[in-house]
Order: structure tokens, then sequence, then C-alpha cells
């Protein structure tokens, strides 16, 4: 079953981790894939990987001219735009009071502003993609359980993934008379390469943090970015074409506690 077919999508910090695991099950599933990443080694590996299906564009989401060319490239290279998933981001950890001005500039620009501009420059292209479909088109974030929760030492970090919880329920009343749709993904820790900047503010030793967060979760082991890649397939296809402002926990059960 090909739940993506005719469909074109952008991922943004598709290159590793989550971003690569969504792209590639959403080609996978039919799509053809526009990787934006800033790692240009990683991105076109993996559009390689992937083939005809798959292209690569280097995108700093937080930097708007960058965010407009990738969306004409993916217009120009695949005839339209019908989802973008705004994934890219980076880590932090640290005590709040001990956070300079610029270092707090530049969490919030690649966790907040960034994902901002980018869903700015594309929805022109969606809003198209939105006519030509029933089911509307797919804006997908990527918070963070953090979005939803909060814990000490991550302060920077949760007030960004709060930001697009609150931008996501509010562009979701915005859009749905275009017929766009906006929802978000709120993942916990996953083995990524972006979980060792995480894990000092957890514990001292890798594997003991490692233990403790195990532990607070009630499936009893942690997620694989390939569980939020099918989060991201049902929230992105035409069978969630009645949900939108949605902040989903892919987190084993940690919300339910």
């Amino acid at each position: 079953m090909s739940r993506l077919a005719g469909k074109v999508a952008l991922v943004t910090g598709g290159g590793s981790g989550i971003g690569r695991a969504v792209a590639e099950r959403f080609a996978a599933e039919g799509a053809k894939v526009v990787i934006a990443d800033i790692a240009e080694d990683r991105g076109r590996a993996l559009a390689d990987r992937i083939g005809p299906a798959a292209a690569f564009i280097r995108c700093d989401h937080t930097a708007s001219d960058d965010d407009a060319r990738a969306v004409a490239f993916a217009v120009d290279r695949f005839g339209g735009l019908d989802i973008v998933h705004n994934n890219a981001g980076g880590p932090f950890a640290g005590a709040f009071e001990e956070v300079d001005d610029a270092t707090m500039e530049r969490v919030l620009r690649v966790n907040l502003f960034g994902v901002m501009q980018m869903a700015r420059a594309a929805l022109p292209a969606l809003r198209d993609s939105a006519k030509r479909h029933p089911a509307g088109a797919a804006l997908l974030f990527t918070s963070s359980l953090q979005g939803l929760k909060a814990k000490p030492n991550f302060s920077l970090y949760t007030v960004a993934k709060h930001g697009i919880v609150g931008l996501v329920r509010s562009l979701a009343l915005e859009l749905a008379p275009q017929n766009i749709r906006v929802n978000a993904l709120c993942p916990t820790v996953i083995e990524t390469p972006m979980l060792q900047a995480f894990l000092p503010g957890m514990a001292a030793d890798r594997e003991e943090a490692l233990r403790r967060f195990r532990a607070t979760i009630p499936l009893e082991r942690m997620p694989e970015p390939e569980d939020v890649a099918n989060a991201a397939l049902f929230l992105v296809s035409d069978e969630a074409r009645m949900i939108t402002g949605v902040a989903l926990p892919v987190d084993g059960g940690q919300m339910a506690m």
C-alpha cells in the first residue's frame, strides 16, 4: 500500500536521526522527498541511497533565503509540495542562570525561529496543494515531550519546544479554512546523534543516564527514529484528514503517568 503516492514532501534536518527515518518512510510509501539539511555529506548520501524518489538541497532553516530556495527546489524538481516536515533543530542542556545571551538566541533561533521561517516560506506551495487535494496539505513539526512537560536543566530547549506546540495550535486554526492541516510530534529521548548532547543533563555517566531514562518509560524501552517516522506518516497521510492542531506524544506512555 502506498499511502503517500503522488505526494511531494520536504523534510528539514532530513539527513540523520528522525529526519532520516521520516525521509525513508515517506519515500517507501510513494512520496517524492526533498531532504533539506545543512550537512551536505549525509544529506546527499541519503538521497543517493533512496534513489530517484529523493533529492537533496543544502538548507539552513534559520536563513529565509535558504528556506525559499528549498521550497522552490521541491516545486521545480517534483512539480509541487504537499507535505512539509519541520524537523530540524538542535540540542541544549545546561543550568539556566549560566546561559549567556548569545546562547539563548542561538537555541531559540535553531529550535523555534528557524522553524517559523520555513513554515512561512512553505505556505504558498502548501496552499496550492490544498486546493488540489480534498484531504488537504500537511504541515508537520517535530516538537518534543519537552513541548508538553518540563524537567530541570533543559529550560531553553523546553521554551522552544513549547513554542512549537503553541504555533501548531494557532496555525491549525488559522490555516484550517485553507485546507492545510498542522500537527506536531512530541517524541521523548531517542537514540539519535542528538542524544549525546542531552545525556549530561540526566547523569554524568552515559549508561547510567540511559538506565535512569528507560526506567521512566512505562513500555520499558526507548523509542527509535522509525517509531517517530511511523507517527509522522499517519499524521501527513490522507487517513488523518480530520486531525489538526494535535501535539502527539511518542513516548512509551510517559505522558500518561
